[in-house]
């Protein structure tokens, strides 16, 4: 296992959330329409997902030159996503990076058709727990950013040992807590999250199912 590191999180907490309110609002029927991945969860209303997830021009910048800087890619460098949702974040490369080869999964076939035009064809609809159609350490960096937590432990160790198979270098992200009022928090925004571990639990999972790479936790203070 690698390294606890800092990718995500200053973006993670430029964004306010309202914990009590997600609970209110009849949070059952929204989970079961969320975890359809479909156009009510990317561009729906807020209560079933992120409300409108458009394209910020930089806004996935600073992750990007982050992953750059750690990671020493450039023009040669190929990169996958494991849930890429839109693909924005490998756009952003993309933009920093014109040779690059990207490649991003995603469970979402709304997702993937509303992708940036210029990176459509990069982007597979695929679950993240399937085996992947790519060669081992095909990938220089392999990349997933808040879609583990969201699979059940089984298909979480199909998609850690593919993870691990296709790429010579990893990076995960996923939601986690340290604090009870963080768990609270957690229950209350998550909508598709099926996984609910504390950091600890987190690094006995990965240790137990040999992921190499680096990780990093979000928490909801």
């Amino acid at each position: 296992m690698g390294n606890k590191i800092k990718i995500l999180t200053k973006l993670h907490k430029s964004t306010s959330r309202n914990y009590s309110r997600r609970m209110s609002l009849d949070k059952p029927k929204a989970m079961t329409i969320a975890k359809k991945y479909n156009r009510s969860y990317w561009d729906g209303k807020r209560k079933y997902g992120y409300g409108g997830y458009k394209y910020i021009n930089g806004y996935w910048k600073p992750v990007a030159l982050k992953l750059i800087k750690k990671y020493k890619l450039t023009n040669s460098s190929k990169i996958i996503d494991i849930g890429c949702g839109k693909g924005y974040l490998l756009f952003e490369l993309k933009k920093l990076l014109p040779k690059i080869k990207i490649t991003g999964i995603d469970i979402s076939s709304y997702a993937i058709s509303n992708c940036p035009k210029e990176i459509r064809k990069h982007l597979l609809v695929l679950k993240a727990q399937n085996k992947y159609p790519f060669k081992n350490k095909y990938f220089d960096l392999a990349i997933s950013l808040g879609c583990i937590h969201n699979l059940n432990l089984n298909e979480l160790q199909n998609c850690i040992k593919e993870i691990n198979r296709v790429s010579k270098k990893q990076y995960l992200m996923t939601e986690s807590y340290r604090s009870n009022k963080e768990l609270y928090n957690l229950q209350c925004w998550a909508l598709t999250c099926n996984l609910f571990f504390s950091e600890t639990d987190w690094k006995w999972i990965f240790s137990k199912l040999k992921f190499k790479g680096d990780y990093e936790f979000i928490y909801f203070e």
